[in-house]
């Protein structure tokens, strides 16, 4: 790990961002201030799952054969750079023929939010080489799912059904073969669940509802009498505690409050990282901005988060590098709604202004400063006269 520390560091660390954040966070000329969220960008998972990928590689150098279970972190520059350094890609559910190439030999990388466990069997069953970069606040949440699975409790897993981590989590659910889960995007599934918990049903409507989001041999019936609910680490904190709340207060109104521990169940399984990205991009929209920059790969769910929670108090973009801020006439940003890049013209008035920017947990700050340097750039101004140009060698 120590042998590349410097050259992780040549290629995401930012002497700009180091200078911001040791002077307040805050860099203002010519009429532009740009403000920063005093925490973003790395966390200590995703810094550890690069360090590890890194020294696997310095570790096994060519000709052995190093392949990344789908993606390291969601962040495409990063990813990226894997590969320019020789480790080859697989699919998060490898095929049976992807399979068949990996040989004892090869080297396997897991990614920072884990895998599934059926995955992790066959790639052992390879007898090939894992370097597991397994968070481990993703691995905490799967010790209680485990856990709810030995003692017959559903897991209600609050996050996004489709998401690497939520599918690992999944999965470990059922790892001792009797479990079951149930998937809940947000409070309108959250409520539809609570319903069933109080009234019962239309049992085919509700698994018809959930496709793709609860166990095989899910029933209802049976399997919400008592629950366990846990979360996708990168989810909002507000948002799985009030879907807690909901599911606790459906099991009382059912079986009276003398009998909730026989019903339900509760941890706080929210990612540390996470919780403090949120309330630092809480702390700053208090501050008069006029817009807010959020930095990240646009699958990334914990920078979608901040998103979300800008969007609710002034205008804000979400992009995945500097690139997309194309002009001060034209930016292309990450519509989550719509799930797809769209174009907003006239985004940066040429008046005085104020802007808020942060970054989810697995974006760079090399990009951060790229993002704060084009800003500034887009009005003629350069800020070498802060901290001279970084590049590459930040």
């Amino acid at each position: 790990m120590k042998a590349v520390e410097t050259l992780t560091a040549s290629h995401y660390r930012s002497r700009l961002i180091d200078h911001l954040r040791a002077h307040g966070g805050e860099v203002a000329v010519g009429g532009l201030r740009v403000l920063l969220a005093k925490e973003f960008g790395f966390c200590y998972g995703v810094e550890r799952a690069i360090d590890l990928a890194y020294a696997a590689r310095d570790h096994f150098p060519p000709p052995t054969r190093i392949f990344l279970l789908g993606e390291i972190i969601h962040n495409p520059e990063v990813n990226d750079q894997l590969q320019a350094m020789g480790i080859g890609r697989l699919a998060p559910r490898p095929s049976e023929e992807d399979l068949a190439r990996i040989t004892v030999d090869d080297v396997v990388i897991i990614p920072a939010f884990g895998t599934e466990v059926a995955i992790r069997r066959k790639l052992e069953e390879k007898g090939c080489i894992l370097v597991d970069t397994t968070c481990g606040d993703v691995m905490s949440v799967w010790k209680r799912v485990r856990q709810y699975s030995r003692d017959g409790v559903t897991s209600i897993i609050h996050g996004k059904a489709q998401h690497e981590e939520t599918k690992a989590t999944t999965s470990q659910a059922s790892v001792h073969g009797t479990g079951h889960y149930l998937v809940v995007y947000d409070l309108a599934e959250t409520d539809a669940v609570c319903d069933y918990i109080r009234r019962g049903g239309d049992k085919q409507a509700f698994l018809e509802r959930f496709r793709g989001a609860h166990s095989p041999g899910f029933d209802p019936d049976q399997h919400l009498v008592a629950v366990g609910v846990s979360n996708q680490t990168t989810m909002l904190r507000g948002e799985t505690e009030e879907v807690q709340r909901r599911i606790r207060q459906a099991m009382v109104d059912r079986y009276g409050a003398a009998a909730l521990t026989e019903h339900f169940r509760s941890f706080d399984t929210i990612c540390g990282a996470t919780q403090e990205r949120q309330d630092a991009l809480r702390q700053l929209l208090r501050q008069p901005m006029d817009l807010l920059i959020v930095v990240g790969g646009y699958n990334s769910s914990n920078t979608s988060h901040l998103a979300e929670m800008g969007e609710k108090v002034l205008p804000t973009y979400f992009i995945k590098n500097a690139a997309k801020m194309v002009s001060a006439k034209c930016i292309r940003h990450w519509n989550q709604h719509e799930k797809r890049e769209v174009e907003t013209r006239d985004w940066l008035p040429d008046r005085p202004l104020t802007i808020g920017i942060t970054a989810g947990a697995s974006c760079p700050n090399n990009l951060i400063e790229d993002a704060i340097r084009r800003l500034f750039a887009l009005r003629g101004i350069s800020l070498d006269h802060v901290v001279p140009l970084s590049g590459a060698e930040t």
